[in-house]
């Protein structure tokens, strides 16, 4: 019988041929690393389905890891990666942001609606000065312009910050207090957008945006005299939505595209990790269908907000890796080639047309 070794607290270790098994793989990892070009990296290669996929991987020469950071109008350098919270469960928001802040985040995205589900540990967490980026957002039944600084007052003092550093419009939609909606704001913002100007000029917002924001809403909003053009656009971007006309329009006109659910929602995460192309992709690069998705849209020249309160995968999804060029043309068209399905579109429930969708 074969003597099974233990350590000092005598938990089996390994036996003699799992330990010539795992001295093997090393010997075929070191010898990938460094030869993997030549024809013995070859022979490795062609040995590849006899080999575990995690040798394998490490084997390979790594795909490369990307660092993206986007510049907005305040000359403020904000990190391609954010910490998206929407639809935490209570109390959790506030161990996902110190987690996300351990690891490396300096993003976090937020909004006033959220705060009901955010629990008591609320208030911006500790972290580098001047490094962390805190994106509030004005909810519907503030966009009267003489709500729109005491909305922000309200979200200042909950964060115990004296600023932001961008703050959105959540919808086009602008609703009274009772919930009606006011038609006159939601078609023409303006308004709503000088009095969030004002929030630049008095140091309390370092950058104004919108969110969930189609073309032609962008294309109103715009043709006005703004002194401060959106420095971005939040919007849901993800396979089932990938909205690429919108990608197109905000690389053209300089406004960052900002993409929740990049992985389809809670709705439809179980299918986007299944999409044949994206699993391809994860295999051949050796990483995990996530952080595929996550790339995908970051190549795709947005700032990517992927929501998560388990600390494994708020730290896989800050890492992002550049797709080659034939692999991303390949996702990039089975993304496009299937009729959108939104997630997010409250639509019907406010009375309306958010998105010009309704009449499709």
């Amino acid at each position: 019988m074969t003597k099974t070794w233990t350590d000092a607290s005598h938990t089996p270790i390994t036996t003699r041929k799992q330990r010539i098994q795992r001295l093997a793989i090393v010997l075929i990892i070191v010898l990938g690393m460094y030869l993997c070009s030549s024809t013995l990296g070859r022979v490795l290669s062609s040995a590849a389905p006899y080999i575990p996929r995690r040798a394998r991987c490490l084997a390979t020469a790594p795909v490369k890891k990307v660092q993206k950071t986007f510049k907005l109008p305040s000359g403020d350098e904000v990190p391609g990666i954010a910490l998206g919270v929407w639809q935490a469960s209570p109390g959790e928001v506030g161990t996902a942001v110190e987690t996300a802040l351990k690891i490396g985040y300096r993003h976090i995205d937020g909004a006033w609606i959220y705060r009901p589900k955010a629990g008591p540990q609320e208030k911006k967490p500790a972290a580098p000065p001047n490094k962390t980026g805190i994106t509030p957002k004005l909810w519907n039944t503030f966009h009267a312009p003489e709500d729109v600084e005491s909305a922000l007052d309200d979200s200042l003092a909950k964060l115990g910050t004296s600023y932001v550093d961008l703050y959105l419009m959540h919808w086009p939609v602008a609703q009274r207090s009772d919930g009606s909606v006011n038609t006159d704001l939601t078609e023409n913002p303006y308004p709503t957008w000088q009095a969030m100007e004002k929030l630049v000029e008095k140091g309390k917002a370092r950058n104004i945006g919108v969110s969930n924001f189609n073309i032609r809403r962008l294309t109103n909003l715009t043709s006005n005299k703004l002194k401060h053009i959106p420095a971005v656009n939040q919007v849901e971007l993800n396979f089932w939505n990938p909205q690429p006309e919108l990608v197109k329009w905000a690389l053209e006109h300089n406004v960052i595209l900002e993409a929740y659910s990049p992985l389809g929602s809670n709705r439809q995460v179980s299918e986007s990790l299944n999409v044949p192309e994206v699993k391809e992709i994860a295999e051949k690069l050796c990483i995990s269908p996530a952080q595929v998705l996550i790339s995908w849209q970051a190549q795709r020249g947005n700032i990517v907000l992927p929501k998560s309160v388990t600390p494994s995968r708020i730290d896989e999804n800050l890492h992002v890796f550049e797709i080659p060029e034939d692999l991303f043309n390949k996702l990039e068209k089975a993304a496009t080639s299937h009729p959108p399905k939104r997630v997010v579109d409250p639509s019907k429930g406010w009375g309306v047309d958010i998105f010009d969708e309704l009449d499709e």
